[in-house]
C-alpha cells in the first residue's frame, strides 16, 4: 500500500511537522552501542514510519545522571528519516513512573485485575511530572500547525499538556492496550485527571470499537463530555469542541513476514526446527512477552493435559513456546515466570524421556528471521492471552504462512479476535474447551482450513500497518493555520 503525501508531510525549515511521542525511543543501548528496540510499539512506528521523515520524542532506556541530567550514553540524533529526541529520566523517575505507576496501577487495571493494581500517590506525583517533561520536550520541536501522534498509557496526561501550552498543534493519542469498562476504571483514584488528560486531543484512537466505546462511557461519567456517535462535545472554556474516539486497529508490515518465509534460507531453517524437536506428527507454537497477560501457564496447562490423556501423542508431538523476557523487576513477572517454568518441568518429567521432552520453553528474544521460521514450521499456532489489546503475533504467523495452511487458535478477549474472525476463538479461562478447540483445528478438513487461512491472510494485507496509520492521521485534521 503506498503512502499518500496528504498523511505523510515532509519537515521544513527544521522544525518538525510530524511528532511521534512515545515512552521510549526506537533505539536501545546494550552496553556495546545503539541498536533497534524490542517491543511491538517500536514494530509498527518502524514499518508505518518507512522512509518518511519525522521527529520521535522518548526515553532512551540510559538513566539520566541526577545532578547533571544527562544519560551514560547519548542516542543517535537520527533513524533514517526520523530525528530522536531523548528526554532524560532518572533512575528514580523510572521506578515511579514507569515501575510503579504505569506498569503497577495502569497496567493491571486496564488489563480487568489479572492481578491486583497498586495505587501509590507518590508515584502518580512523578508520572504527572515525567508526563510533563515530555510535553515540554514535544513544544519546544514540533513546527507550528505540526501534528502530533502520543502514544500508550505511559503518556495519557501529554494531551492536555500540549493543548495547555501549544493550542496550535493537531494532537492525537493511541492506546496499544485495552481501555477497561468504567466500572473498573473508576477504581483509579486519579481517573479524572487521566480522562481530562486524554481529552486534551483532537482524536483519540483504540485497538477495538469496544475500547472505544467503554473511553466514551468513562468520559461521560467523570466529566462533562458528551457523547455523540463516535465523538466527544468537551467544553474548553467559552467554546465547544469535538474529539473523536474510536477504533484504529493496529496491523503489521504483512508483506515483510511473506517475504521471510518465502526465502529459501528461512525454509530450510523451518525444516530444521522441526527436526530438532524431533519431527513430529503436531507442532504447537507460542510466542509471547513472558506477561502475566498472557496465558501462558493456561496453555501450557491445556497442552499438558492433551498429552496426559493421550488425545495427543508424546512422542510424536512438540509444542515450542517462546516467551522472551520483560519488566523483570516488578514483582508480578518474577512470579509468572516461576510458575511458568515449574509447569514445563513437570509436564516434561511426566512426559519425556532421555532427549525427548515434548515441551521445549526458550526465555530468550528472539530475531525476526527465526521467528519466521517457526512460524512456517508451526501446525497449531496458540495465541491465547487472558486479556490484550490487539496481539500482532497472531497476524505475523497469518501472514508468515504463505502456503495457505495452518491454523490459528485465538483468545476471544484480544483486539485481534474482533477482525480475525476466522481464527479458532477460544476463552482461554475454560482449559476443557481450549483442548477441544485445538483436537478440533488439527481435525479439521484441509480444504476448509485453506479457506480459513485465505480469508485470515486477506484481512491482513488489506489492513496493515500502513493502512492503520494513514487511517489515524487522516482522521487527525491539520491546523488551519499550520506551516
Amino acid at each position: 500500500m503506498t503512502q499518500s503525501k496528504s498523511f505523510w508531510r515532509r519537515n521544513r525549515g527544521g522544525a518538525a511537522e510530524l511528532v511521534i511521542v512515545a515512552n521510549r525511543l526506537p533505539v536501545a543501548h546494550d552496553g556495546e552501542g545503539w541498536s533497534r528496540a524490542p517491543g511491538g510499539l517500536v514494530s509498527a512506528m518502524e514499518a508505518a514510519l518507512r522512509d518518511t521523515e519525522a521527529t520521535w520524542v522518548g526515553w532512551s532506556g540510559q538513566f539520566a545522571d541526577p545532578e547533571s541530567g544527562a544519560p551514560e550514553h547519548r542516542p543517535p540524533k537520527n533513524v533514517g528519516a526520523v530525528t530522536i529526541v531523548d528526554v532524560p529520566l532518572t533512575e528514580e523517575q523510572v521506578a515511579a513512573h514507569y515501575d510503579g505507576f504505569s506498569n503497577g496501577a495502569l497496567w493491571p487495571n486496564y488489563h480487568g485485575g489479572i492481578v491486583p493494581p497498586v495505587y501509590h500517590r507518590s508515584q502518580f506525583v512523578a508520572h504527572h511530572r515525567v508526563n510533563e517533561q515530555f510535553a515540554r520536550a514535544v513544544a519546544d520541536v514540533a513546527a507550528r500547525g505540526a501534528r502530533v501522534w502520543v502514544h500508550d498509557y505511559q503518556l495519557q496526561l501529554v494531551p492536555a499538556m500540549l493543548r495547555s501550552i501549544r493550542p496550535d498543534l493537531r494532537v492525537g493519542h493511541f492506546l496499544h492496550i485495552p481501555f477497561p469498562p468504567v466500572e473498573v476504571f473508576s477504581q483509579i483514584p486519579w481517573r479524572v485527571q487521566i480522562i481530562e488528560g486524554l481529552l486534551g486531543a483532537d482524536v483519540l484512537g483504540f485497538q477495538t470499537s469496544h475500547d472505544a466505546a467503554n473511553f466514551r462511557r468513562a468520559a461521560a461519567h467523570f466529566t462533562s463530555a458528551t457523547p455523540q456517535g463516535e465523538t466527544l462535545e468537551v467544553r474548553d472554556g467559552s467554546t465547544t469542541r469535538s474529539v473523536l474516539a474510536r477504533g484504529f486497529p493496529i496491523g503489521i508490515r504483512a508483506s515483510d513476514y511473506a517475504e521471510l518465509t518465502e526465502r529459501p534460507e528461512i525454509q530450510k531453517r523451518a525444516v530444521q526446527i522441526r527436526s530438532d524437536v524431533g519431527d513430529p506428527n503436531v507442532l504447537l507454537l507460542g510466542v509471547d512477552r513472558l506477561d502475566y497477560t498472557k496465558g501462558i501457564d493456561v496453555r501450557i496447562q491445556a497442552v499438558t493435559e492433551l498429552l496426559l490423556d493421550g488425545q495427543l501423542d508424546p512422542e510424536r508431538t512438540a509444542f515450542i513456546q517462546v516467551a522472551p523476557p520483560t519488566r523483570s523487576k516488578v514483582e508480578e513477572y518474577q512470579r509468572i515466570r516461576d510458575e511458568v517454568e515449574l509447569l514445563v518441568s513437570r509436564a516434561n518429567g511426566a512426559l519425556g524421556g532421555v532427549g525427548t521432552n515434548p515441551i521445549h520453553y526458550l526465555h530468550q528474544p528472539m530475531p525476526s528471521e527465526e521467528l519466521a521460521a517457526m512460524y512456517l514450521a508451526a501446525d497449531v499456532m496458540l495465541v491465547t492471552p487472558l486479556r490484550d489489546g490487539m496481539n500482532l503475533v497472531a497476524k505475523e504467523y497469518v501472514a508468515a504462512r504463505h502456503n495457505g495452511n495452518g491454523a490459528l487458535v485465538l483468545s476471544e478477549f484480544t483486539g485481534a479476535a474482533e477482525q480475525m474472525t476466522e481464527a479458532w476463538l477460544v476463552n482461554p479461562y475454560d482449559i476443557a474447551g481450549m483442548k477441544r478447540t485445538i483436537m478440533a483445528a488439527l481435525d479439521e478438513d484441509p480444504l476448509r482450513a485453506s479457506e480459513r487461512m485465505h480469508a485470515l491472510r486477506k484481512g491482513v494485507f488489506a489492513e496493515d500497518v500502513t493502512w492503520w496509520a494513514e487511517e489515524f492521521l487522516a482522521s487527525l485534521p491539520e491546523a488551519a493555520d499550520g506551516s
